[in-house]
């Protein structure tokens, strides 16, 4: 058996001093048996109580227009116990919406707060975020049965779809990469592990046309640091929850300055009434277009600054979604600028073929999310031709020894035997595949007690 079949054992010495809580999470969850309890948890307790909650969010204290929002009937419902959850989420919201303001205004602009005062600035802006976020809990009570709600889909036809793509999706590319965006740095809070700060910045996406933020994660004492532009998973907001595994913290730990994107439609970037990333799966395939070759002109952004500001190699990573956007990313980019061109690639539970994660996982089925689109003129064909155009190249965008995998061979999300059959025709290397036993939720938690992987992108990155 190869090392990469062992998850159990350190392969690989960290040069830093491990966090054994985050290890005691990895040992504690880290299993195969977490992985069908997240898959119930999302389906049965998350996703429902997202939707209810965002109706929430458009209907404010006013029961009609929550049942308008939710489309939900009224007939049978306890209207004092929604008209508390109402108030109670209401009370939250307006809570870390000054907490934002204030967060806002001391780390973007020309307030005179010294670095304690920003950091439990940042603090209170976490946890009262947090607290928002949790107040999904309140409308539990409408949790029973089998009528449970589901993402309404909103699919353009065809026909709208070919006026932004083109009939055949030829326009599915963009040029001008970080061409003329400005890039605003925020103020600084320092870590016992390094310094965190933000950058902010227009989408040179017309198509997403806000804001993006990205939090920036540097370790203490490296000169040039590596950087890592790292993507997250669909539905996770590291900037907005507390507690979640975040591997950019393991990254920065072995010496990588991380930059964390917040990928269309989640976090700062979720657009009111919707919960993070329902966008893009309530418009399937057109939200997956937008998603993908909006972030890929946002990371080429963020790569423009990563080169400006560290001689060190310049790296793409994510995990699921953001593995996903990191494949695309590396392809279209090198494609338009060599000099922009990711040095390596990290990914983390990630598949070869768009189609396979949509169609042959199960992240749609627990997202509740419809995949017959015929009624809005779509066949399965041409979705599938459609987001075919997202798929890596055959030939990968970096060299394949400067590529490293995990793979959960129980993953049932972004399916293990696409992936593997990706990195099969790259051509990456045995010593840099970490193959496990392990499903799509429980493969993070299982990192943080075996970092292996971690310090192998290391080891490969420090030779560039």
């Amino acid at each position: 058996m190869s090392v990469t079949d062992q998850p159990d054992a350190m392969q690989y010495k960290a040069r830093p001093r491990r966090n054994w809580g985050r290890a005691l999470k990895g040992y504690a969850f880290g299993w195969p048996w977490f992985d069908p309890v997240s898959s119930w948890a999302l389906r049965r307790l998350f996703v429902p109580s997202s939707l209810l909650w965002a109706a929430a969010e458009q209907a404010g204290t006013s029961a009609d227009r929550f049942f308008e929002a939710a489309q939900l009937p009224r007939k049978g419902a306890n209207e004092k116990k929604l008209m508390e959850a109402l108030v109670k989420t209401a009370a939250a919201r307006d809570i870390a919406q000054r907490r934002e303001a204030e967060w806002q205004k001391a780390f973007f602009g020309n307030s005179p707060e010294g670095p304690e005062a920003r950091r439990e600035l940042e603090a209170a802006r976490y946890a009262a975020s947090h607290a928002y976020n949790l107040s999904r809990r309140h409308f539990g009570f409408m949790l029973r049965g089998n009528n449970l709600p589901r993402i309404k889909q909103q699919t353009q036809s065809p026909e709208e779809i070919a006026a932004i793509y083109g009939a055949k999706f030829e326009r599915l590319s963009f040029d001008n990469l970080a061409a003329g965006t400005k890039i605003e740095v925020s103020k600084r809070v320092e870590r016992t592990a390094g310094t965190d700060f933000w950058l902010r910045f227009e989408s040179p996406s017309a198509l997403l046309g806000d804001t993006v933020y990205a939090r920036v994660l540097e370790p203490r004492g490296v000169e040039n640091p590596p950087t890592v532009i790292f993507g997250h998973g669909i539905c996770i907001e590291f900037d907005h929850w507390r507690g979640l595994i975040d591997e950019a913290r393991t990254l920065r730990a072995e010496g990588f300055r991380v930059i964390r994107p917040v990928a269309p439609w989640h976090g700062r970037r979720r657009p009111l009434g919707s919960f993070g990333g329902q966008p893009m799966m309530a418009r399937i395939p057109g939200g997956m277009f937008d998603a993908f070759t909006g972030a890929a002109q946002e990371w080429a952004v963020l790569a423009k600054w990563a080169r400006e500001t560290s001689r060190g190699a310049l790296a793409f990573g994510g995990t699921s979604l953001g593995a996903l956007i990191a494949q695309f990313a590396a392809e279209k980019i090198s494609a338009r600028d060599e000099n922009l061109r990711a040095d390596g690639l990290f990914l983390i539970t990630h598949s070869g073929r768009m189609s396979d994660a949509t169609f042959g996982g199960d992240m749609a089925g627990l997202l509740g999310v419809d995949l017959n689109a015929e009624a809005s003129g779509w066949s399965r064909e041409r979705i599938e031709q459609g987001l075919g155009l997202l798929d890596p190249a055959l030939l990968p965008a970096v060299k394949p020894e400067r590529i490293v995998t995990v793979l959960g061979k129980r993953d049932r999300i972004t399916p293990y035997a696409s992936g593997l059959s990706l990195i099969d025709s790259w051509g990456v290397p045995d010593e840099n595949r970490f193959v496990w036993d392990r499903g799509h939720f429980s493969m993070p938690l299982t990192m943080l007690r075996n970092p292996a992987p971690v310090a192998r992108f290391r080891e490969v990155m420090m030779r560039l």
